[in-house]
């Protein structure tokens, strides 16, 4: 691709809901990404209200830990406890107001609680399809299409979660986007015969610890210089950082709660933030000149 671009060549960044940090900068990686093409390109992103919603007509969506305790193979003391770390975790992963550094090590102890309160308990794998079915349409709108167009054109997906990556596959297979270019970097199930064991990575991945992590997974970039990156939490912005070797990312943000106590921040870190935007419509509208 030779021409360049404008802004307005996207009009869904005219939209009220969409907030820019810096128009001309924005555009400059917008059009290095355009003109380098799908063959320089990778997509980074977050699965949990990222990928999927993050409300449907205000009812919050489940995260993948939210969907996997629908389970009915889950004996009551682990649904209690999990009860139990989500509402004294959960309000400090979100409040504007806490430093990330304490954010990052309440998130660590949550994962590793998390982590604990899952040993010993029996669990037949299979479950995760069962309950994914019954989960509904938890995709943001536009998902399995831009998926779909990113799988034509070659272009390496990955899906950094700091949730349940057995629950983010079996939601991806279940709506048909878990393509061959589809890479899961998460917090998977380790079985000790019938029984689950916690995780099998040993430092279980959280909000805050995706760039640490990133490190020993993301070999790819090293031949795809370029990044779409998209996440739900300050913390996500960071995914790619201390990656040797990136030309251009291109950071959204996708911000539904504290939006007024929230939005400075997120404007530090993305490129783009789409508040209660549940959709694809932006990201799909910026690529769709290459895919």
């Amino acid at each position: 691709m030779s021409k360049r671009v404008t802004l307005d060549d996207f009009p869904a960044l005219k939209s009220k809901h969409v907030y820019i940090k810096d128009k001309d900068t924005l555009l400059k990686t917008i059009n290095t990404i355009l003109q380098d093409g799908t063959s320089n390109l990778q997509v980074v992103t977050d699965f949990d209200l990222t990928l999927t919603k993050q409300h449907i007509n205000g009812t919050h969506m489940l995260s993948s830990f939210g969907m996997f305790k629908k389970s009915k193979q889950l004996p009551q003391h682990y649904l209690d406890e999990a009860k139990e770390l989500y509402n004294k975790y959960r309000p400090i992963e979100i409040d504007p107001y806490i430093s990330v550094n304490e954010k990052s090590d309440a998130m660590r102890d949550w994962m590793l609680a998390a982590n604990n309160l899952l040993k010993d308990i029996e669990f037949d794998p299979n479950e995760m399809e069962k309950v994914a079915l019954i989960s509904g349409n938890v995709l943001r709108d536009g998902t399995e299409e831009i998926f779909k167009k990113l799988h034509k054109a070659k272009v390496p997906i990955i899906v950094f979660s700091a949730g349940l990556g057995d629950m983010v596959e079996a939601i991806l297979k279940c709506h048909n986007t878990f393509y061959d270019n589809v890479q899961i970097i998460s917090n998977f199930l380790k079985y000790n015969g019938n029984k689950l064991d916690g995780f099998k990575n040993n430092v279980p991945i959280h909000t805050f610890n995706k760039n640490e992590c990133a490190k020993n997974h993301l070999k790819v970039l090293r031949n795809r210089h370029n990044v779409l990156l998209m996440g739900d939490s300050i913390g996500d912005a960071d995914m790619v950082e201390g990656i040797k070797d990136v030309k251009a990312v291109l950071k959204i943000g996708f911000l539904y709660e504290h939006v007024e106590a929230s939005l400075d921040s997120f404007m530090e870190k993305f490129d783009i933030v789409l508040v209660d935007d549940q959709t694809m419509q932006v990201p799909t509208e910026i690529l769709q000149s290459i895919l």
